[in-house]
């Protein structure tokens, strides 16, 4: 095993296929993060980092887990029903589950901040406020969707597990790193939370779409969200500069 990785670490093509991994693991852990980064936010003060790290930690365990059974996470992608001559893999199943709680997730967060009305809403009409168990289970519960695709990316990228482990570890560091400047950042600005659950819709309408054989290019997504947060924060820039000439005349 030691000869093993000894010789990777002397493979310049080892090195190289590690930075790409790292790199398409940070991009693929996006989606995570914003889900990590927002749903925490309604808990106390003092639990929301708390459980932001807690949900991270459980993602590392989980990609290490499904790292360990390689085998068995390829194995998911093979067809194991067909509904109307479509096959469809538990792979796909789990990112049509995945999807639309999502969906229903993120429309019941909207549905929330827009309703005036601050008792029980139409999608919950015994809606209790945030646990830290629930964030836990909620965050655990996308972490399997998004480990799942992921070690299925990884796979299809390398095939040294050293290497994959590698990367998975740094790009949960990145994730651990970036939650909480993330959160507080979209805490601190309403219209910021707003356009991050129009991003969960969106992620969860495309894993829906994959599920059904429907590939949606991850570039197109990404692309969307980066344009649609450079014009949110001219927006921001452009309210806090109408705000300093106001008080500045006053």
């Amino acid at each position: 095993m030691f000869d093993n990785l000894i010789g990777l670490a002397q493979d310049p093509g080892a090195w190289t296929a590690l930075v790409a991994l790292i790199a398409m693991e940070i991009v693929l852990g996006i989606d995570n993060l914003i889900f990590v980064s927002i749903i925490p936010n309604k808990l106390g003060p003092g639990e929301r980092d708390k459980a932001r790290r807690l949900g991270i930690g459980l993602a590392l365990v989980l990609r290490l887990v499904l790292l360990a059974t390689v085998a068995i996470v390829v194995q998911l992608t093979e067809a194991v029903i067909t509904i109307l001559g479509h096959g469809f893999s538990w792979r796909d199943m789990i990112l049509i589950a995945g999807g639309l709680f999502l969906v229903w997730k993120a429309t019941k967060e909207i549905h929330h901040n827009v309703d005036p009305d601050p008792g029980p809403d139409l999608f919950d009409p015994k809606s209790a406020a945030m646990t830290f168990g629930s964030a836990i289970v909620q965050i655990l519960a996308l972490d399997v969707v998004f480990s799942i695709d992921s070690i299925i990316t990884a796979v299809g990228m390398t095939d040294h597990i050293p290497i994959m482990m590698a990367a998975v570890v740094v790009a949960v560091l990145v994730m651990l790193l970036a939650s909480g400047p993330l959160a507080r950042f979209i805490h601190a600005n309403p219209t910021i939370v707003m356009l991050a659950l129009g991003f969960l819709l969106m992620i969860g309408m495309a894993l829906i779409a994959d599920g059904f054989g429907v590939h949606v290019p991850k570039g197109y997504i990404y692309a969307a969200m980066a344009f649609s947060t450079v014009i949110e924060i001219l927006n921001l820039m452009s309210r806090r500069t109408r705000k300093g000439k106001s008080a500045k005349r006053n």
